[in-house]
């Protein structure tokens, strides 16, 4: 190949690749210190690119797609948490109003509204917590993976004549 195929055929390599070097790379500080032109730069940081996602087994592109989403978990539940609450609260206002004054029908009633409405509360709560919890979890698995992959990769430079902070 003659230079200026080789120059093309980086530029369309480094364009490929951009997004995923771009992610991955985005913390990290990379000097040439043994004076390094652009073109050998780009030609390193692609290699490296290549031998960190090899050797760490994680390829930054992928982890940046594969991160989105959302819970697949649905809200069916919800009406099971709205009679178990209503039930209680039946449970609950017949006793009560049966106790204050004899008519333990309609304190069934007003307990099976609040019960139901506050079961349904306490459910959504819930699962938002667990969603929280799971975008919690893999954003933390995201960092370590690219983490990884950033010392990987770091390690590829430095063995290449370049100071990466």
């Amino acid at each position: 190949m003659k230079s200026g195929q080789i120059q093309i055929t980086l530029i369309i390599i480094s364009g490929l690749f951009a997004s995923g070097l771009s992610l991955a790379a985005s913390n990290l500080f990379i000097y040439p210190a043994r004076g390094q032109n652009a073109q050998q730069q780009e030609k390193d940081k692609f290699e490296c690119y290549q031998w960190a996602r090899q050797n760490s087994g994680i390829d930054p592109a992928q982890i940046s797609t594969a991160s989105g989403g959302g819970s697949s978990q649905s809200s069916s539940g919800s009406g099971g948490a709205v009679a178990r609450g209503a039930v209680g609260g039946a449970l609950t206002g017949a006793v009560i109003a049966g106790i204050a004054d004899g008519d333990a029908g309609k304190g069934a009633a007003v307990g099976a509204l609040g019960g139901g409405l506050f079961g349904g509360i306490r459910h959504d709560r819930q699962q938002q917590q667990r969603q929280q919890q799971q975008a919690q979890q893999q954003a933390a698995s995201r960092n370590a993976q690219l983490d990884t992959y950033n010392r990987a990769y770091g390690a590829c430079l430095e063995g290449r004549g370049y100071t990466v902070k």
